[in-house]
């Protein structure tokens, strides 16, 4: 069973890869702000952070899934699409991408609980079958400690690691020294629930072990040539 995670976050690679999936990669090709503000003003209104995670990973894994259609006839696997988005006191907060924006998130979040929302999306991919897809949200709250210094957020903030993440941390690598507490499945926070993934996959008709340690023969590089 072949798998693309329609994705080229290295965290999400490297999760699926833990948990047996070799996957193919591919970056979607979503206007992520142009998605979200067309529906926003479509609807009249803003869109809830699980709606909005839910809302982005469908686009990518339904953009990767019709290019591998059209250039891979006989694909027959599934595509998985993520988005994750981390909110505290009703503020989503996404990826800060400055050193100034981190730091200032660090000061806020720490001794204090947060919600860290995914959306996952996957696409069954089968010759000759029109294309099938299931989607879910998983949540998990993260607790940062109290006592993280202004020298260590700026140390972490020097790293270079929170700045291109959603909420500016991570729970498995340099940012989990300063979470004190994950309630939900730990892997949401790393940028995929593994456990939701198992249920949609499940609902496709897919049992979760045939995933495990996949390649794509026709592919030398990881892509399909687009």
């Amino acid at each position: 069973m072949r798998v693309c995670l329609a994705s080229t976050s290295p965290a999400r690679l490297m999760l699926l890869q833990q948990f047996g999936i070799r996957p193919l990669t591919l970056a979607p090709d979503v206007d992520e702000d142009a998605v979200v503000a067309a529906v926003e003003a479509a609807e009249g209104r803003r869109l809830a952070p699980d709606e909005h995670v839910l809302l982005l990973a469908r686009r990518k894994a339904a953009d990767v899934a019709a290019r591998l259609a059209d250039d891979i006839p006989g694909f027959d696997g599934i595509v998985i699409g993520g988005d994750s988005m981390f909110e505290l006191d009703g503020e989503v907060l996404g990826k800060p991408r400055t050193a100034q924006n981190a730091t200032e998130r660090w000061r806020a979040m720490r001794g204090r609980t947060g919600v860290l929302h995914s959306g996952h999306a996957v696409v069954r991919l089968e010759p000759g079958t029109t294309p099938r897809e299931v989607h879910a949200v998983a949540e998990a709250s993260v607790s940062f400690v109290d006592d993280v210094t202004d020298a260590e957020i700026e140390a972490y903030v020097a790293s270079g690691e929170p700045l291109q993440v959603a909420g500016a941390f991570t729970v498995d690598s340099l940012g989990g020294a300063f979470i004190s507490r994950v309630d939900g499945d730990p892997s949401t926070v790393v940028g995929m629930s593994v456990s939701t993934l198992r249920t949609l996959v499940r609902e496709l008709g897919v049992d979760w072990p045939t995933l495990w340690n996949t390649t794509d023969p026709s592919l030398a590089d990881g892509r399909p040539g687009l």
